[in-house]
């Protein structure tokens, strides 16, 4: 039965236009093809035989066999030894845009150009007849036989739809979770990122990200390593490659980063995953010892590959019989391994005494700071810092990080940034790509989702938006190892929030009224809050310069949660101060000529200052700090023209 009720009531309204018809065949001694899908598509198969996936569903076909795909899916074709022949009908459906809620609603929930589904022709000569006519006269490629393609195609339709409404059909939904999985399941040892992963299925990053995340409850990238993971664990167990080879199979250039991003996800190096897997065979091979070990829990010594650091695995005897057996077992193990390993003979002993100076070091290069996530273990003086947002403050300490979120162009630190890894967005960053970085420490603001994705990489400290200046600095500066240097850059830093408000009250300004906008298309952003960047900080905090009545009030109410308002042009003039600034970007409106606009006395008395929307877009004290030069220098030229 067909799904819903408005699979064809969405049928019914669409427009059909056929794009193009293709007759392919498979020879005995070919393989097959894949694809991602131009558009949607029927496929029809009539002779010999093939495995069929689209995204992750197969099909096996033989004979006369139809199937639907939609646009962006992966067809993969594997051809049988008797070879495959089939048709492919590739059609657009839209619908206009409707003021009708009905078709946007059903459209939304239930697009029936996206339904993926199979079915064997009830009348499968005919069907072939039909298509087969269609295929001819789309080589005449004219006007007229386009006509007749579309009308047979309908008439095609006609008898596809009567058999769905017929025959128990199973009839899968389109989505994009299918398509990414499909895509790193072929690509996976590929260097892959979120932004290729999303311009090679034509979505874009943060879409694709989204809906993988509301389906599967994890990001692509997430998905991605864990697959790679599990490809390698497979690699381990039925192969003798290298590490190397292994980590260059599954995607991974550095054996070294390998290694330790398997021990993080399976809890052991893949050189002990091996181990305990021969170990397991070697078990199973001999039926004394499968008694021993069903009686016995036993673990060999925990170490990570290439780090030369090791940690015993305790395990309490649950009587001396039990410590017997556990001895004997230990004894037939080691026999067995140095019998199939080659030449490696290290002493209990002397591992115990590595791992207890291995610990001592650790413990003395180590602290622990208290967070908004409880206390957290970091280095005393991490040197591989990752930084989300707070880019700024890091940098104020003369550290620059390894890694930090996307920066807007034309930040205050823009230029120092160049040489670090750019990770994408603070608040969605390339999970893999942090990884790739090794960090000591990552630094980020709040947000669980993040944290919850951090923490797992490497030792991290998440500092909530709302938190002062001051507290934020002294935080940082606590992680850094650079206490003293805090409060050094807070003491200077009010030092030059005291002279910039001095050089205004010599330029007999500071009692002036100032007014922050953004925008321009009919309407403008005007900011009602301190808190918004875009200067407001600088301005009406540390500057203690005023808004004007209409907007200061806003800004001193506690209960304000709108951080900056609409205002349309006809009445911007009472929003406007004596002086104006206004968050300036590529593309925006050009205002020049607009009679109110104009016509406001700061903008036609030349009290007008553009600031470049990325130098003005955050507030740490890095950015504050030139942001005060900025603004007082531009507040003191203008009584000087």
């Amino acid at each position: 039965m067909l799904p819903k009720e408005e699979f064809l009531f969405l049928w019914n309204h669409a427009t059909i236009k056929v794009l193009d018809i293709r007759y392919e065949l498979f020879k005995p001694e070919e393989i097959g093809k894949s694809y991602k899908l131009p558009a949607n598509m029927f496929l029809y198969a009539t002779g010999g035989g093939a495995e069929v996936q689209i995204d992750l569903i197969n099909y096996t076909l033989e004979g006369f066999h139809l199937i639907h795909g939609g646009k962006g899916t992966t067809l993969q074709i594997m051809a049988t030894d008797k070879g495959f022949e089939y048709f492919l009908i590739f059609y657009r459906a839209s619908i206009p845009l409707t003021s009708n809620k009905m078709i946007a609603r059903a459209l939304q929930t239930n697009n029936p150009f996206n339904y993926q589904y199979s079915l064997v022709p009830n009348s499968p000569i005919t069907m072939f007849e039909k298509i087969y006519f269609m295929y001819k006269k789309w080589e005449n490629a004219n006007s007229l036989s386009k006509f007749i393609v579309k009308s047979q195609f309908y008439q095609l339709l006609n008898e596809i739809f009567m058999q769905l409404d017929q025959d128990s059909v199973d009839i899968q939904k389109l989505n994009v979770s299918s398509q990414i999985k499909a895509y790193l399941e072929q690509n996976y040892a590929q260097p892959l990122t979120l932004e290729s992963i999303a311009r090679a299925l034509r979505y874009s990053p943060s879409h694709l990200s989204i809906q993988f995340k509301q389906q599967l409850g994890c990001s692509p990238i997430e998905y991605l390593i864990q697959l790679r993971i599990e490809k390698a664990s497979i690699l381990l167990e039925k192969t003798n490659a290298s590490l190397r080879d292994i980590a260059m199979g599954v995607g991974y250039s550095d054996v070294y980063y390998f290694s330790r991003l398997f021990k993080k996800r399976v809890g052991v190096s893949p050189t002990k995953f091996r181990q305990k897997q021969k170990v397991s065979d070697l078990i199973k091979d001999s039926p004394s010892m499968s008694e021993r070990y069903s009686i016995v829990d036993w673990s060999f010594q925990d170490y990570i590959e290439n780090g030369y650091q090791y940690d015993e695995r305790k395990y309490e005897p649950m009587n001396k019989r039990g410590l017997s057996a556990f001895t004997t077992l230990f004894l037939c193990l080691t026999l067995l391994l140095s019998a199939c390993s080659s030449g490696a003979s290290t002493s209990t002993q002397g591992g115990e005494k590595q791992a207890s100076t291995t610990q001592t070091v650790s413990e003395s290069q180590t602290k622990t700071v208290s967070t908004m996530k409880g206390d957290v273990e970091i280095p005393v003086n991490p040197e591989r810092v990752v930084v989300m947002y707070y880019t700024g403050d890091v940098l104020a300490f003369d550290v620059t990080p390894v890694g930090s979120s996307k920066i807007q162009e034309g930040a205050a630190f823009e230029e120092e940034l160049k040489t670090v890894e750019s990770l994408g967005e603070w608040f969605e960053p390339n999970v893999e790509a942090v990884i790739q970085l090794k960090p000591d420490v990552i630094i980020i603001p709040s947000k669980d989702e993040l944290y919850d994705q951090m923490q797992r990489i490497a030792p991290t400290v998440m500092i909530d938006f709302s938190t002062s200046l001051d507290e934020r600095l002294t935080k940082i500066g606590e992680v850094l190892g650079k206490e003293k240097e805090a409060k050094e850059l807070l003491a200077n830093f009010y030092t030059k929030v005291e002279d910039s408000q001095e050089k205004l009250e010599e330029a007999g300004i500071s009692d002036k009224t100032i007014s922050i906008m953004e925008g321009g298309k009919g309407k403008m952003s005007v900011v009602t809050s301190y808190t918004f960047g875009r200067g407001s900080q600088a301005i009406y905090e540390y500057l203690e310069m005023k808004a004007p009545d209409i907007i200061q009030k806003k800004i001193d109410d506690k209960n304000n949660t709108n951080e900056a308002i609409d205002v349309s042009l006809e009445v911007l003039t009472d929003y406007a101060g004596d002086y104006v600034f206004r968050s300036s970007y590529d593309g925006m409106v050009d205002l020049t000529d607009h009679p109110v606009w104009s016509n406001i006395p700061a903008i036609k008395e030349g009290r007008l200052i553009e600031m470049d929307f990325g130098f003005c877009y955050y507030n740490d004290i890095y950015s504050l700090s030139k942001q005060l030069d900025f603004i007082v220098d531009q507040l003191v030229a203008t009584t000087k023209n």
